[in-house]
């Protein structure tokens, strides 16, 4: 097997580099506001289709066990096709999406809808990180990594603004239509720049037997960054799913002020990113930036879970542990490319951030039991627990990755 990478000169023009690494960020941007496309009408639904809850969260489930299942998938797609082609159908489908979304009259429509945006969701790590690993140069790769994972928070910023607007000015099928033009516009602009973002398919000698393409799956660090990424997310659906929850009932916090500090923990993590962009670029040590990254993180998230800070306080180290779970986000990126074997770029990635959605599939389960019996403080306890077990997992991918 032979590599799948371009090789890209050390003196790449910044202008060459920033074009592509601007023209990921914005598709990275849109697959994350696609993970918001139902939850931001979920009272919505509740109302016009008497959903409960259950039958709410079962929607992001489905969503997110297709976008797994679906990012192992695309991952060896990556490998044999390329990138680029990929990366087009994610964003016709995310259109299809919202389309099925804007003209839904029962549950079933919604499964539709939360199944296609799956779908559409599954291919973006695999095909950002082939064409950043393949396309952008080597001394810029820490700051490729930051700003990937800062336009993703920005994506999730960017949707409840973009929902609210368009809902309030017309209604909620009308968001969803002007969400199908969104899609359009990026796609578009993808399409005509189309040469910046080609990746190059492994190529195979024809003595090479087929089964060969799976041998990366007997690797142990791609199971150590399979469970990173797995006990990691669980942290991040669980205040993004119940911390507005939590901390109404544990302070009394107002919703405006709940909802605001939920607003912060993502900028916080955008800025951590930022951060985290020039600490991955200047530091070898990936695995060790994110064991202490991850490490703070769990300390705070346990703070926040005691009780004992208060209201205000509460709220304050809750959006400080995004900052500190953020610095780690571009190292975190920059770990699993020094583990990834050549030649598999595409199916390694496809198959450790497939941990990114098991764990926000799982969370929302197995924390929505906590949530269920009152448990507020625990829930936020186990989030941390979750957390602080990724650091051992961090540090086995560091163990088991040739310096």
């Amino acid at each position: 097997m032979t590599s799948a990478t371009f090789r890209v000169p050390t003196d790449v023009p910044l202008r060459q580099d920033a074009g592509i690494i601007a023209l990921v960020g914005l598709a990275h941007a849109g697959s994350h506001f696609g993970h918001l496309l139902l939850p931001l009408m979920f009272p919505v639904f509740m109302k016009e289709f008497s959903l409960s809850y259950s039958e709410l969260g079962l929607l992001m489930t489905t969503f997110f066990v297709i976008s797994g299942l679906g990012q192992t998938l695309a991952g060896f797609l990556v490998d044999r096709i390329g990138a680029r082609p990929l990366l087009f159908a994610a964003m016709g489908i995310f259109m299809l999406a919202c389309l099925a979304a804007s003209m839904v009259t029962g549950y079933t429509g919604l499964l539709l809808a939360a199944a296609l945006a799956g779908m559409g969701n599954a291919t973006f790590h695999p095909v950002d990180f082939t064409i950043m690993n393949q396309r952008v140069s080597a001394p810029r790769m820490g700051y490729a990594f930051s700003a990937h994972g800062l336009t993703g928070y920005l994506g999730w910023t960017a949707a409840p603004l973009f929902f609210a607007t368009f809902s309030g000015l017309y209604n909620w099928r009308t968001a969803y239509l002007a969400a199908v033009l969104m899609y359009l516009c990026i796609l578009l602009l993808l399409i005509a720049q189309r040469d910046k973002l080609s990746t190059r398919p492994v190529v195979r000698h024809p003595d090479q037997a087929a089964q060969h393409s799976l041998d990366f799956m007997k690797l142990p660090v791609v199971w150590w960054c399979f469970s990173f990424f797995f006990l990691s997310t669980m942290t991040m659906a669980v205040v993004q799913s119940f911390s507005l929850s939590i901390l109404r009932a544990m302070h009394g916090v107002s919703l405006e002020a709940a909802t605001l500090t939920l607003s912060a923990y993502m900028l916080c993590g955008a800025l951590g990113m930022l951060v985290g962009g020039f600490v991955a670029a200047h530091n070898n040590n990936s695995d060790r930036i994110v064991a202490l990254s991850m490490g703070a993180g769990a300390l705070l998230l346990a703070l926040c879970g005691t009780g004992l800070l208060g209201g205000t306080l509460t709220m304050v180290v809750l959006a400080s542990t995004g900052f500190a779970i953020g610095i780690g986000g571009p190292s975190r990126d920059m770990m699993i490319r020094k583990a990834t074997p050549q030649g598999a770029m595409g199916r390694v990635y496809g198959m450790v951030y497939s941990g990114l959605d098991s764990g926000l599939a799982v969370s929302p389960l197995l924390f929505g039991l906590f949530m269920d019996h009152g448990w507020y403080g625990a829930t936020l306890l186990g989030a941390a627990l979750t957390l602080a077990l990724s650091v051992p997992a961090a540090i086995g991918v560091g163990r088991r990755t040739p310096r």
